[in-house]
């Protein structure tokens, strides 16, 4: 089944739920989730439990902190999901290769161990691979073709960092830095198997990301991806593109991406990627962006597009600063990217804002303008009075609710930590006695008017604030966190599946769409 924008739009207009989780807290023996058996036994235990939707984090390469929102290419895929088994199946493992590493663990993704173990794995199975012509050649070969718009820069620039010891491009040798034509052909001939072997992890990435989202669709499950609206200094967007951003002459960023003081920081959010030179990209008729949004949804069926108000206005903050406090809103782009959008892939667009933060009335009009849902979170709702619009009855049916994302706590550790006062309005809000809050959190939002509900597999299974996923602000120990099939059991399935059934929630499984 070949899932177009019609239908995934159609589906955002219709009642369904679904689970955040992103793949590398699947469970899997080589320390971090993947494309392997853990993903397909996972898409079945959604379709099981009457879940539409599966929502994950980025899939692209992951940058400092090991975070998914700061990827060297808004391309390129994360290698490490890779499935190790598939690759053997193929015969470029050998049965030794897969002896898991000693230093696994089943609850955390320890990267210092699972870089190294997934790395040489992947070139042992390159080097196997280019070892002996086959057919499969064929389509490798079909790819780089298909994809070289971005593959050829995105293996340059991999190969030119590792033969720079990881530095920034803007320290390399200048010839390298500006891309001078004659440096690159240089790179190109002398790390000629070094750029196939990155080549060739993004065609097993592609081709296991097909086969994983083929499966996902045949069993009525939709993939809702997500797309970080900035990108990494550190990237092959940035070298090769520098015109497109807010660059001085040495290739520095002039001033950086964040957010302002908010719920999640005193200080504001100081995120340092580099800010888009929107005149350039208008100018292109936005190209670039045409490009990425095209990518992403041929990649997945839904895409959430991350910090949704910087089209509108984006807060920029000098370079040389060490928090984000001294920003200034600057204009985003607005309605002309989204117009673009629109030239290239048709008006209905599955795409849902994320809009959270300081909201203002520019930035509704953008989204409603598009018809784009934006997003609830019933954790951001017991903070003030009943005119909160985070409480659910003040949903429309445009809607995409959560209990929360990967960026706060899970239900039980929010609650364990909230002031009295709101813990008061919340139990009498959702009639509750507070012993299982995360199942009356759950029943509001199934109950409320949003036609999507997610909700993060923590807050399903029951999970305190040690299980979170990530605490903005905080540099290490974010993106770790892992189940186990021993956690889930026969009756969250059930709960789930009553959810969907008691309001109307089966979406697609009843609809045929």
């Amino acid at each position: 089944m070949i899932i177009n924008p019609q239908q995934a739009l159609a589906m955002l207009s219709k009642r369904t739920n679904g689970i955040l989780l992103h793949p590398t807290s699947l469970p899997g023996p080589y320390g971090s989730g993947d494309f392997g058996q853990g993903a397909y036994q996972f898409i079945d235990w959604l379709k099981s439990a009457g879940q539409s939707y599966w929502q994950m984090l980025p899939l692209g390469e992951i940058g400092p902190g090991n975070s998914p929102y700061m990827s060297c290419s808004a391309f390129a895929g994360n290698v490490l999901l890779i499935d190790l088994g598939d690759l053997a199946k193929h015969g470029w493992l050998s049965e030794s290769d897969l002896i898991p590493n000693k230093n696994a663990n089943d609850s955390r993704v320890d990267f210092s161990a699972v870089i190294p173990f997934r790395m040489d794995r992947l070139r042992r199975a390159a080097t196997a691979f280019f070892a002996n012509r086959s057919e499969l050649h064929k389509d490798f070969e079909k790819f780089c073709l298909s994809e070289s718009q971005w593959l050829n820069d995105y293996a340059l620039f991999k190969t030119i960092e590792q033969s720079q010891n990881g530095s920034g491009w803007s320290y390399w040798p200048n010839d390298l830095a500006t891309r001078q034509p004659d440096a690159l052909s240089n790179i190109a001939e002398y790390y000629d198997s070094e750029i196939k072997f990155w080549k060739f992890c993004q065609w097993r990435f592609t081709r296991q990301w097909e086969s994983l989202k083929q499966y996902a669709n045949d069993a009525g499950v939709y993939i809702v991806g997500d797309v970080p609206i900035f990108v990494a200094y550190q990237s092959s967007d940035v070298w090769a593109n520098r015109e497109l951003f807010e660059l001085d002459e040495a290739g520095l960023p002039k001033v950086v991406a964040g957010v302002p003081p908010d719920y999640f920081s005193k200080t504001g959010q100081l995120w340092g990627n580099p800010l888009y030179s929107w005149d350039k990209h208008d100018s292109s008729e936005y190209a670039w962006w045409v490009a990425r949004l095209g990518h992403a949804l041929k990649s997945f069926d839904v895409v959430r597009i991350d910090h949704f108000r910087g089209f509108s206005e984006y807060w920029e903050v000098p370079a040389k600063d060490e928090t984000a406090m001294n920003g200034r809103w600057m204009p985003g782009p607005g309605a002309k990217l989204f117009a673009a959008f629109q030239t290239a892939f048709g008006n209905d667009l599955p795409i849902i804002a994320e809009d959270l933060g300081l909201i203002t009335a520019d930035v509704i009009k953008l989204r409603d303008d598009f018809s784009l849902p934006g997003m609830r979170i019933l954790q951001f709702a017991f903070g003030n009075d009943q005119s909160n619009h985070f409480l659910p009855h003040h949903y429309v049916t445009n809607t995409v609710a959560y209990t929360g994302t990967h960026d706060n706590d899970t239900c039980l550790g929010w609650w364990n930590t909230l002031p009295q006062h709101e813990k008061e309005f919340a139990l009498k809000y959702l009639n509750s006695d507070g012993t299982i809050i995360h199942v009356d959190m759950m029943k509001a939002l199934s109950a409320s008017a949003a036609n999507t509900v997610i909700f993060p597999l923590q807050d399903v299974l029951g999970l305190s604030g040690e299980h979170r996923m990530n605490f903005p602000g905080l540099a290490c120990g974010n993106w770790e966190w892992r189940f186990t099939w021993a956690m889930p059991t026969s009756g969250h399935q059930e709960f789930l599946k009553s959810l969907s059934i008691d309001n109307n929630r089966f979406g697609r499984f009843k609809s045929g769409v």
